[in-house]
């Protein structure tokens, strides 16, 4: 299975807002801490915010807080939100399936499973659990200081 980019981009983004809990981080360090262009991640808070995951405070002081604890915040809640309805090869959408052994297809099925069962070991692990106490990945995250 590949996520989308979008999805990747939304885990980082949420990874970096728990490693910042005490303040609001901004766009522009996410951008510049996580490699991710700016306007991708402007379309990807968006849509986390709509979905009650980040809340947002626009202007000057402005930025971006978890909206809820990292704790309830389950990383399989994250990607069907973000991945949505997505197939995982063609005879799985409706509209454009042009294979013409869909109905007797055994590869279907395990794919089926597969997925459920991909998506069950990522409800196990919260957004907390892959942030507490990684030492390491704090400090990747870690905003990228100018020199003065």
């Amino acid at each position: 299975m590949r996520i989308t980019k979008r999805t990747n981009i939304a885990i980082r983004l949420l990874m970096y807002c728990a490693a910042h809990q005490d303040r609001l981080v901004t766009k522009s360090e996410i951008a510049e801490v996580c490699n991710i262009s700016e306007n991708h991640l402007a379309q990807v808070i968006n849509q986390l915010s709509q979905l009650d995951y980040l809340n947002t405070q626009r202007g000057r002081n402005g930025g971006m807080t978890l909206a809820r604890p990292a704790s309830q915040i389950r990383i399989g809640d994250v990607f069907r939100s973000i991945e949505g309805g997505l197939p995982l090869a063609e005879c799985f959408a409706d509209a454009d399936n042009t294979c013409p052994l869909t109905k007797a297809c055994r590869l279907r099925v395990a794919l089926q499973d597969a997925a459920v069962a991909f998506y069950a070991s990522l409800d196990e692990i919260t957004l907390d659990a892959l942030v507490c106490d990684n030492d390491a990945l704090l400090k990747i995250l870690q905003p990228v200081q100018c020199a003065r």
